[in-house]
């Protein structure tokens, strides 16, 4: 017999319940938020201090099921040789992001001192530049409402579409509150993200009033973040796993690994959680960790998800024991860690990947991991492409997992990507592989070693 997880179900199992005042918002609840800066807060606050009201993004469904257990879920921690289970009660409000008003009061509600961001890459609807659009129809939308609000209009019955509309508007309603200082912290795959998140919500502030972005300026604070942790999709199955080792009956778990990592480097003027406690860094400067992870992490997933399909596999354990996948993410991570510090340890780093990515009990998805694949190739191997060409090298290893999703997008057998017009425009120019590598890099297409190098790669994975 299963219980229903809620509150007052724990609480009488003997776990303290009662839920921490909301002092973070999240924007882009899901699975990996959940296993990642969720589960760090529950792990350090001991004392009830840190409630976390989260929102969706995109998917308004994931809230419900949050919602009816009280913002609680199990997070399950799947290693090779078995499953352990805990209840996460860091969540004290789960909520549809397109909610009117209750992201932006959360946002605006003086109590509130952190903000934090998993919208994955296309979510911040910045251009091929890393810039912020204004001219995008969705941003220049949110400009709209963010106006009228600093003209003293309530935004009542509406909110804007976009996270960086939703946070410029809530710090609007925070600013004329008189609100004190915060901290955005954004949590997804983008090198600098804080930087980057920084200057798009000034860009945006500036179209807006002198005063919002002299607040902005002033009393905002941007950390950029490095975050890892493999959490593949939820499944049927997952649910009947916590059933089964815990006795809760819970409709929204969350499978991980065990391993966990988090780099943070910024300010938080309100203050935080003791993360550190649970094993999060606090860094001067973040750049390194970003490299590492983005390129030997993300790298070779993004590699995987389109050089692993053409070989018929489906996640990323039975690519990675593909010989020929895993000698191609090998050369890859040589190229890479030549750019690298050695004081990083990137050696016992790769180890460490390939026992993850080996982790037969992970189901991770490499159609889930090729979504939005023409932003990501942009940070994850195109740096990579460069450094090696500069180096006099030949880059074939980044060149490979370009070529990849080059072949993919022929075939016309890429994952959902927001530029998926573009990108299915290019693959079929007649100079196909120019045309895509331009979209990726401009600078890239006119370089005649760049091309040579992808269009090998691409030869060979069809004579391969």
């Amino acid at each position: 017999m299963t219980i229903p997880l809620t509150r007052s179900a724990l609480a009488a199992s003997g776990v303290a319940t009662d839920p921490a005042p909301e002092r973070i918002v999240h924007l882009g609840l899901g699975a990996f938020h959940r296993a990642h800066q969720a589960s760090y807060t529950d792990a350090v606050d001991v004392e009830r201090a840190w409630g976390i009201a989260a929102f969706t993004g995109r998917s308004a469904g994931a809230a419900a099921p949050l919602a009816a257990q009280d913002g609680l879920y199990s997070l399950v921690v799947r290693g090779a040789g078995g499953d352990s289970v805990s209840v996460m009660r860091s969540i004290v409000r789960a909520v549809d992001g397109s909610t009117p008003d209750q992201v932006l009061s959360a946002i605006a509600a003086p109590a509130t001192a952190i903000v934090t961001l998993t919208v994955t890459e296309a979510g911040y609807r910045f251009g091929g530049d890393g810039t912020i659009e204004l001219a995008d129809p969705v941003i220049a939308s949110d400009l709209v409402l963010a106006r009228r609000v600093a003209g003293g209009a309530r935004p009542a019955g509406s909110v804007p579409v976009s996270a960086l509309g939703r946070i410029l508007v809530g710090l609007e309603l925070r600013r004329r509150a008189g609100g004190p200082g915060l901290a955005i912290v954004p949590c997804d795959n983008m090198p600098s993200n804080g930087e980057l998140v920084r200057q798009a919500l000034l860009d945006m502030a500036d179209a807006v009033s002198d005063d919002l972005t002299r607040y902005v300026t002033d009393v905002v604070s941007f950390v950029s973040t490095s975050v890892d942790r493999i959490t593949p999709a939820t499944r049927d199955a997952d649910i009947a796993t916590v059933a089964e080792l815990s006795g809760w009956d819970d409709r929204a778990p969350v499978v991980t690994e065990p391993f966990s990592d988090w780099v943070l480097s910024g300010g938080f003027p309100s203050g935080r959680p003791a993360w550190e406690q649970a094993g999060a860094r606090i860094v001067d400067d973040i750049r390194p960790f970003e490299r590492r992870k983005l390129w030997l992490l993300n790298g070779a997933h993004s590699l995987l998800a389109y050089a692993g399909p053409a070989r018929g596999h489906e996640t990323v354990h039975e690519a990675i024991a593909d010989a020929a996948c895993r000698a191609s993410v090998e050369r890859f991570w040589d190229e890479a860690e030549a750019h690298l510090p050695a004081d990083l340890d990137v050696p016992a780093y790769r180890a460490a990947l390939l026992e993850r990515f080996e982790n037969p009990r992970i189901e991770h998805r490499l159609a889930q991991i090729g979504r939005d694949g023409s932003m990501k190739l942009r940070v994850r191997a195109v740096p990579v492409l460069r450094a090696e060409l500069a180096a006099g090298r030949s880059g074939e290893g980044a060149a490979s997992a370009i070529a990849a999703w080059m072949d993919a997008a022929a075939l016309d057998t890429l994952p959902p990507d927001p530029a998926e017009e573009e990108v299915a425009a290019a693959a079929a120019a007649r100079d196909s592989s120019r045309a895509l590598l331009g979209f990726l890099d401009p600078e890239l297409a006119d370089d005649s070693a760049a091309l040579a190098v992808v269009e090998a790669s691409r030869r060979a994975a069809v004579s391969g």
